[in-house]
């Protein structure tokens, strides 16, 4: 639970005056009634999968080739593997509501955990508006339009309903959410369970055209493309215990459900991957629609030709029977990207609120739901900045598809990486400054997990900013995907000032937290006649 408000925490630290955090521990419990035990082991598990396996970044993965796939492998390894061992003791040790804010602030005070939740939650509705809408159109387009791109008015329609039915999930309560992120891991092994099977047959009738040996052997070129965008796929561990009182059990159920998702995780983005680079050919694959033109391509097994263009690129001709079963998959893949993006969007709206109703945010957003048991005013808001979102980076790109997922893409990697330099050493600060603490799990080597899991975030976050930096920035082989060089500083501009408007806003709910803490805390105090 929460420390004790108005005395030394468990990490010793005096937060505010009694009177004012008397306040804010009658607030949180007053919105921790509201909540309802619906989280079991098998929901967690569930809710994992749906929260990391998506399919908005198989297709940029596979532009890269056969290294693509060595680099999925590493980061699985070395970098999945250490961070959810990180994650499950806090988790299992600190099964608190809004797990990860609790966590930062425990470690390193309430201005680092607002600063640090904000820069967790607002990853979210950007993704949620920008990568995932691209990822559902994208599916759309190769199955429903013949790969040309909507009008810019259909593509605000279909984010609208994408959005907005997401925010109106998210304020059910976890009692109906579990089971939309339940469907959602469902989809996502039919998906790609019946890709993986496709990939196999369309290999042995045509015979498999994937890279050479050589090209899998990893660069630092595509270390820079590519390793941020693993890393972002492969974050998520931690997301089921924003809820954690909202679990059955979560000592057992955390550690449990980790340990099972690190597997699928590497299985489902694994094979996948693999399928992209077996079938098609690298120059053809894209961040937008690599994915769909890979499944639509392996498809023909069920009738239909494939042909090469002019250009090199492959044109597939479906026939009666394969275009049927390429609605639904193309419907697979818009449920695949919207349920990822519900599911952080119910995990990280409840980290925001309630940071808000324990002083580092304005209190008015710490509200949750008598009836739902969800924040339904941060739902709301999430609504908002994901419309936000979409039609600014829309009228940015001026509708270039291919541009926009980029632009949005990086942003999303950004903050959520940015995030995480505060969450991952919490487990080391609170190991240290709390040893007494029960653990039902102990990572192990916790000092050096915890500074090999800091490396690659650190790291890939420059790159991310700064693309190809100590080499070539923003060369050739380092830019994002419709990019040209002269454009470096506005893809700059459109990463940092994003940045830097939403370390202003963090520091504004702190300091509006704050405020309303302490003018409750002086009525509290005034004595009545």
């Amino acid at each position: 639970m929460l420390p004790v408000p108005g005395a030394p925490d468990e990490m010793g630290e005096q937060h505010m005056a009694v009177e004012a955090d008397a306040d804010v521990s009658v607030t949180a419990l007053e919105e921790k009634s509201k909540l309802r035990k619906h989280f079991g082991r098998v929901d967690i598990f569930f809710f994992l999968v749906c929260t990391l396996v998506g399919v908005d970044g198989l297709g940029t993965l596979a532009t890269e080739g056969g290294e693509g796939f060595t680099w999925l492998l590493v980061c699985v390894l070395l970098f999945a593997v250490p961070s959810a061992m990180l994650l499950a003791e806090l988790g299992a040790a600190y099964p608190d509501e809004g797990g990860p804010y609790v966590w930062v602030r425990m470690a390193f005070g309430h201005f680092a955990g607002a600063v640090n939740n904000f820069f967790y939650w607002v990853t979210n509705p950007v993704w949620m508006g920008g990568t995932l809408v691209g990822t559902a159109l994208g599916g759309f387009i190769t199955f429903f339009h013949d790969g040309e791109d909507y009008s810019r008015g259909v593509n605000y329609a279909v984010a609208a309903v994408f959005i907005w039915a997401g925010v109106l999930f998210a304020v059910l309560s976890f009692r109906v959410g579990k089971w939309i992120a339940t469907i959602g891991a469902i989809a996502r092994f039919l998906l790609l369970g019946l890709f993986s099977v496709l990939v196999v047959v369309y290999g042995v009738e045509n015979g498999f055209s994937g890279p050479g040996a050589g090209e899998y052997v990893p660069s630092f070129s595509g270390f820079v493309a590519l390793v941020p965008l693993v890393l972002f796929s492969l974050v998520g561990f931690e997301l089921p215990s924003a809820a954690g009182e909202e679990m059955t059990d979560a000592q057992k159920d955390v550690p449990a459900g980790i340990a099972k998702s690190v597997v699928a995780t590497g299985l489902l983005y694994g094979i996948p991957v693999l399928g992209i680079l077996l079938v098609l050919p690298t120059s053809q694959a894209s961040g937008l629609t690599g994915f769909p033109d890979a499944i639509r391509q392996s498809l023909s097994v069920f009738g239909g030709t494939v042909t090469t263009a002019a250009d090199g690129t492959a044109v597939t001709t479906l026939g009666t029977s394969a275009t049927a079963v390429g609605y639904a998959m193309g419907i697979l893949v818009a449920i695949v990207a919207f349920t990822s993006g519900l599911t952080w969007i119910m995990g990280s709206d409840r980290t925001l609120a309630v940071s808000c109703y324990d002083g580092a945010g304005p209190r008015a957003l710490g509200r949750f739901s008598s009836r739902f048991g969800t924040p339904v005013r941060v739902n709301v808001l999430s609504g908002v900045v994901s419309s936000v979102v979409f039609v600014a980076a829309t009228e940015i790109t001026e509708g270039d598809a291919a541009k926009f997922f980029g632009v949005v893409l990086a942003l999303a990697i950004s903050t959520t990486l940015i995030s995480y330099l505060g969450i991952f050493p919490a487990a080391w600060k609170l190991r240290r400054a709390n040893p007494d603490r029960p653990r039902p799990y102990s990572a192990p080597a916790i000092g050096f997990t915890t500074v090999l899991a800091m490396a690659w975030i650190a790291f890939c976050t420059v790159q991310i900013l700064f693309p190809g930096l100590g080499d070539d920035w923003f060369g050739e082989d380092y830019r994002p995907e419709g990019w040209v060089a002269s454009e470096r500083w506005l893809y700059l501009g459109t990463e940092l000032v994003p940045l830097v408007v939403f370390t202003a806003i963090a520091a504004w709910f702190w300091s509006a937290g704050r405020r309303e803490t302490r003018r409750e805390a002086e009525r509290v105090q005034v004595p009545t006649r």
